[in-house]
């Protein structure tokens, strides 16, 4: 379950904030997840309180936001959405595409606690 390494490392990344932040604890965390970042949200909800116990994030709850599938068209120029495993134009229907955006997975906010005294 790699689910719980992301945890981890999300844990990390939310604990430098708060100390940079000089904060003792974090309520909410909110993570953009792309449909094609192969993180299982179940999982990782699953896998969040345990890599969560025990650190600034030990109350938090997190909040997953799915994002949608974007690409590129190589032959048009043109920018769209796209579906899972067809990732062709919506424009000219070329399967020459770039992605975009669907493969993310991004911290995007930290709702803070308390102070430190």
């Amino acid at each position: 379950m790699h689910e719980l390494s992301l945890c981890e490392a999300l844990i990390d990344q939310v604990t430098n904030i708060a100390r940079e932040q000089q904060v003792s604890s974090v309520s909410d965390i909110f993570v953009s997840v792309g449909p094609l970042s192969g993180v299982e949200g179940p999982l990782m909800r699953h896998a969040f309180p345990i890599a969560a116990a025990g650190t600034v994030a030990d109350q938090a709850e997190l909040h997953l936001e799915t994002t949608g599938i974007r690409v590129r068209c190589e032959e048009c120029g043109e920018e769209s959405d796209a579906k899972m495993n067809n990732l062709v134009c919506a424009s000219c229907g070329d399967w020459r595409t770039t992605l975009i955006s669907g493969d993310e997975l991004i911290l995007q906010r930290v709702v803070m606690g308390e102070a430190r005294v």
